[in-house]
Protein backbone atom coordinates (compact mmCIF):
# COMPACT_ATOMS: atom_id res chain seq x y z
CA UNK A 1 0.00 0.00 0.00
CA UNK A 2 1.40 3.38 -1.04
CA UNK A 3 0.20 6.79 0.12
CA UNK A 4 0.12 9.59 -2.45
CA UNK A 5 -0.10 13.33 -1.93
CA UNK A 6 -2.11 15.28 -4.51
CA UNK A 7 -2.22 19.01 -5.24
CA UNK A 8 -5.59 19.82 -6.77
CA UNK A 9 -7.09 22.80 -8.58
CA UNK A 10 -10.82 23.18 -9.09
CA UNK A 11 -13.66 25.49 -9.99
CA UNK A 12 -16.14 25.03 -7.16
CA UNK A 13 -19.23 26.23 -9.01
CA UNK A 14 -20.70 22.86 -10.13
CA UNK A 15 -20.15 21.17 -6.77
CA UNK A 16 -21.74 20.95 -3.31
CA UNK A 17 -18.24 21.41 -1.87
CA UNK A 18 -15.24 19.16 -1.32
CA UNK A 19 -16.85 16.61 0.98
CA UNK A 20 -19.28 13.89 -0.05
CA UNK A 21 -22.91 14.83 0.60
CA UNK A 22 -26.13 12.81 0.60
CA UNK A 23 -27.34 14.89 -2.34
CA UNK A 24 -25.37 16.62 -5.07
CA UNK A 25 -21.93 16.09 -6.59
CA UNK A 26 -18.82 16.76 -4.48
CA UNK A 27 -15.24 17.24 -5.63
CA UNK A 28 -14.29 14.28 -3.44
CA UNK A 29 -16.78 12.15 -5.39
CA UNK A 30 -15.33 12.89 -8.81
CA UNK A 31 -11.70 12.42 -7.69
CA UNK A 32 -12.48 9.08 -6.04
CA UNK A 33 -14.44 7.95 -9.10
CA UNK A 34 -11.54 8.91 -11.38
CA UNK A 35 -9.15 6.85 -9.23
CA UNK A 36 -11.56 3.89 -9.41
CA UNK A 37 -11.75 4.12 -13.21
CA UNK A 38 -7.97 4.04 -13.33
CA UNK A 39 -7.24 1.10 -11.04
CA UNK A 40 -10.52 -0.45 -9.90
CA UNK A 41 -9.88 0.42 -6.24
CA UNK A 42 -12.36 2.21 -4.00
CA UNK A 43 -10.37 4.60 -1.86
CA UNK A 44 -11.10 7.66 0.28
CA UNK A 45 -9.39 10.90 -0.67
CA UNK A 46 -8.76 13.11 2.39
CA UNK A 47 -8.34 16.86 1.84
CA UNK A 48 -6.57 19.59 3.82
CA UNK A 49 -9.65 21.79 3.69
CA UNK A 50 -13.30 20.83 3.23
CA UNK A 51 -14.26 23.77 1.05
CA UNK A 52 -17.93 24.75 0.77
CA UNK A 53 -20.17 24.76 -2.28
CA UNK A 54 -18.95 27.31 -4.83
CA UNK A 55 -15.52 27.80 -3.22
CA UNK A 56 -12.52 27.32 -5.51
CA UNK A 57 -9.03 25.93 -5.00
CA UNK A 58 -5.70 26.78 -6.58
CA UNK A 59 -3.71 24.44 -4.34
CA UNK A 60 -5.91 22.06 -2.39
CA UNK A 61 -3.85 19.18 -0.95
CA UNK A 62 -5.22 15.67 -0.48
CA UNK A 63 -3.96 12.15 0.10
CA UNK A 64 -5.05 8.63 -0.74
CA UNK A 65 -3.77 5.06 -0.36
CA UNK A 66 -3.48 2.59 -3.25
CA UNK A 67 -2.58 -1.09 -3.26
CA UNK A 68 -1.88 -1.09 -6.99
CA UNK A 69 1.72 -0.50 -7.99
CA UNK A 70 2.06 2.59 -10.14
CA UNK A 71 4.08 5.78 -10.40
CA UNK A 72 2.99 9.18 -9.17
CA UNK A 73 3.23 10.52 -12.71
CA UNK A 74 1.02 7.79 -14.12
CA UNK A 75 -1.52 8.22 -11.33
CA UNK A 76 -1.81 11.96 -11.98
CA UNK A 77 -2.09 11.50 -15.74
CA UNK A 78 -4.75 8.80 -15.42
CA UNK A 79 -6.82 10.64 -12.83
CA UNK A 80 -6.75 13.83 -14.93
CA UNK A 81 -7.94 11.81 -17.94
CA UNK A 82 -10.85 10.34 -16.01
CA UNK A 83 -11.78 13.65 -14.35
CA UNK A 84 -12.98 15.03 -17.70
CA UNK A 85 -15.21 16.99 -18.19
CA UNK A 86 -15.28 18.17 -14.56
CA UNK A 87 -13.36 21.41 -13.82
CA UNK A 88 -10.91 19.60 -11.53
CA UNK A 89 -7.20 18.94 -12.19
CA UNK A 90 -4.36 17.19 -10.41
CA UNK A 91 -1.48 19.68 -10.56
CA UNK A 92 1.05 17.51 -8.76
CA UNK A 93 1.30 14.00 -7.35
CA UNK A 94 4.03 12.43 -5.22
CA UNK A 95 4.52 9.43 -2.98
CA UNK A 96 4.15 10.43 0.68
CA UNK A 97 5.21 9.02 4.01
CA UNK A 98 2.80 6.39 5.37
CA UNK A 99 1.81 8.69 8.25
CA UNK A 100 1.27 11.81 6.12
CA UNK A 101 -2.23 13.24 6.53
CA UNK A 102 -3.36 16.11 4.32
CA UNK A 103 -5.60 17.61 7.01
CA UNK A 104 -3.88 16.92 10.31
CA UNK A 105 -0.28 17.48 9.18
CA UNK A 106 -0.97 20.94 7.74
CA UNK A 107 0.92 23.81 9.38
CA UNK A 108 -0.74 26.63 7.47
CA UNK A 109 -3.59 27.28 5.08
CA UNK A 110 -3.74 30.27 2.79
CA UNK A 111 -6.97 31.72 1.45
CA UNK A 112 -7.67 34.54 -0.98
CA UNK A 113 -10.90 36.41 -1.48
CA UNK A 114 -11.57 38.40 -4.66
CA UNK A 115 -13.84 41.44 -4.80
CA UNK A 116 -14.42 43.20 -8.11
CA UNK A 117 -15.33 46.77 -7.20
CA UNK A 118 -17.27 48.16 -10.14
CA UNK A 119 -20.81 49.04 -11.21
CA UNK A 120 -20.85 46.92 -14.35
CA UNK A 121 -21.96 43.27 -14.03
CA UNK A 122 -19.32 40.54 -14.11
CA UNK A 123 -18.82 38.59 -17.32
CA UNK A 124 -15.54 36.65 -17.25
CA UNK A 125 -15.46 36.66 -13.43
CA UNK A 126 -19.08 35.64 -12.90
CA UNK A 127 -19.03 32.95 -10.20
CA UNK A 128 -15.34 33.59 -9.53
CA UNK A 129 -15.51 36.88 -7.59
CA UNK A 130 -17.89 39.07 -5.59
CA UNK A 131 -19.01 42.20 -7.39
CA UNK A 132 -19.49 45.13 -5.03
CA UNK A 133 -20.86 48.13 -6.92
CA UNK A 134 -20.39 50.82 -4.24
CA UNK A 135 -16.87 52.30 -3.97
CA UNK A 136 -14.66 50.61 -1.36
CA UNK A 137 -11.63 52.06 0.45
CA UNK A 138 -9.12 49.17 0.47
CA UNK A 139 -6.83 51.10 2.82
CA UNK A 140 -9.58 51.40 5.42
CA UNK A 141 -10.38 47.71 5.00
CA UNK A 142 -6.73 46.77 5.54
CA UNK A 143 -6.47 48.93 8.66
CA UNK A 144 -9.61 47.37 10.12
CA UNK A 145 -8.40 43.87 9.20
CA UNK A 146 -5.38 44.23 11.50
CA UNK A 147 -7.73 44.11 14.49
CA UNK A 148 -8.44 40.47 13.60
CA UNK A 149 -4.81 39.35 13.35
CA UNK A 150 -3.55 37.27 16.27
CA UNK A 151 -5.18 34.80 18.64
CA UNK A 152 -8.82 35.54 19.35
CA UNK A 153 -12.18 34.00 20.08
CA UNK A 154 -13.74 34.23 16.60
CA UNK A 155 -17.30 33.32 17.63
CA UNK A 156 -18.56 36.48 15.87
CA UNK A 157 -17.15 35.14 12.59
CA UNK A 158 -18.16 31.50 13.01
CA UNK A 159 -21.00 29.74 11.17
CA UNK A 160 -23.84 28.46 13.32
CA UNK A 161 -23.15 24.87 12.19
CA UNK A 162 -19.38 25.08 12.71
CA UNK A 163 -18.10 21.82 14.24
CA UNK A 164 -14.75 23.09 15.53
CA UNK A 165 -14.05 22.16 19.16
CA UNK A 166 -13.16 25.76 20.03
CA UNK A 167 -13.77 29.20 18.47
CA UNK A 168 -10.26 30.32 19.45
CA UNK A 169 -7.98 30.55 16.41
CA UNK A 170 -4.73 32.33 15.56
CA UNK A 171 -4.90 34.41 12.40
CA UNK A 172 -1.28 34.91 11.27
CA UNK A 173 -1.98 37.52 8.60
CA UNK A 174 -4.88 39.31 6.90
CA UNK A 175 -4.11 41.85 4.21
CA UNK A 176 -6.26 43.89 1.84
CA UNK A 177 -4.81 45.14 -1.45
CA UNK A 178 -6.29 46.89 -4.47
CA UNK A 179 -5.25 46.19 -8.07
CA UNK A 180 -7.29 48.45 -10.30
CA UNK A 181 -10.93 47.51 -9.84
CA UNK A 182 -10.05 44.30 -7.98
CA UNK A 183 -9.62 44.09 -4.20
CA UNK A 184 -7.85 41.04 -2.82
CA UNK A 185 -8.03 39.85 0.78
CA UNK A 186 -5.34 37.32 1.71
CA UNK A 187 -5.30 35.33 4.97
CA UNK A 188 -2.91 32.87 6.60
CA UNK A 189 -3.60 30.61 9.58
CA UNK A 190 -3.07 27.04 10.68
CA UNK A 191 -6.81 26.50 10.49
CA UNK A 192 -10.04 28.45 10.06
CA UNK A 193 -13.54 28.17 11.47
CA UNK A 194 -16.43 27.36 9.14
CA UNK A 195 -17.25 30.54 7.16
CA UNK A 196 -14.62 32.52 9.10
CA UNK A 197 -12.98 33.99 6.01
CA UNK A 198 -16.27 34.87 4.33
CA UNK A 199 -17.64 36.45 7.50
CA UNK A 200 -14.49 38.53 7.94
CA UNK A 201 -14.79 39.72 4.34
CA UNK A 202 -18.44 40.67 4.80
CA UNK A 203 -17.51 42.64 7.91
CA UNK A 204 -14.57 44.41 6.30
CA UNK A 205 -16.81 45.50 3.45
CA UNK A 206 -18.55 47.73 6.01
CA UNK A 207 -15.20 49.35 6.77
CA UNK A 208 -14.55 49.80 3.04
CA UNK A 209 -17.89 51.59 2.65
CA UNK A 210 -17.05 53.92 5.54
CA UNK A 211 -19.90 52.57 7.66
CA UNK A 212 -17.59 50.95 10.21
CA UNK A 213 -14.22 51.87 11.71
CA UNK A 214 -11.51 49.56 13.01
CA UNK A 215 -13.02 50.16 16.45
CA UNK A 216 -16.36 48.80 15.26
CA UNK A 217 -14.68 45.65 13.95
CA UNK A 218 -12.94 45.24 17.31
CA UNK A 219 -16.28 45.61 19.12
CA UNK A 220 -17.82 42.95 16.87
CA UNK A 221 -14.90 40.59 17.58
CA UNK A 222 -15.14 41.14 21.34
CA UNK A 223 -18.93 40.63 21.33
CA UNK A 224 -18.45 36.90 20.60
CA UNK A 225 -21.82 36.98 18.87
CA UNK A 226 -22.36 36.18 15.18
CA UNK A 227 -25.10 38.82 14.99
CA UNK A 228 -22.58 41.52 15.94
CA UNK A 229 -20.49 41.11 12.76
CA UNK A 230 -21.21 41.69 9.08
CA UNK A 231 -22.98 39.50 6.56
CA UNK A 232 -21.40 36.39 5.05
CA UNK A 233 -19.67 37.16 1.74
CA UNK A 234 -20.61 34.91 -1.20
CA UNK A 235 -18.68 31.68 -1.77
CA UNK A 236 -17.80 32.70 -5.33
CA UNK A 237 -14.91 34.95 -4.34
CA UNK A 238 -13.11 32.50 -2.05
CA UNK A 239 -10.05 30.45 -3.06
CA UNK A 240 -7.96 27.96 -1.10
CA UNK A 241 -4.57 29.06 -2.40
CA UNK A 242 -2.03 26.76 -0.72
CA UNK A 243 -1.37 24.47 2.22
CA UNK A 244 1.99 24.34 4.02
CA UNK A 245 3.50 21.23 5.61
CA UNK A 246 6.68 20.42 7.53
CA UNK A 247 9.68 20.06 5.27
Amino acid sequence: MTRYRLTIEYDGRPFVGWQHQAEGLAIQDVVEEAVFKFCGERTTVYAAGRTDAGVHALGQVAHLDLARETTAFRLAEAVNFHLKPHPVAILDCAAAAPDFHARFAALERRYRYRIVNRRAPLTLDQGRAWRVSVPLDAGAMHAAAQVLVGQHDFTSFRAADCQAATPVKTLDALTVSRYGEEIELAARARSFLHHQMRNMVGTLRLAGEGKWSARDVKKALEARDRAAAGATAPAAGLYLVAVKYPE
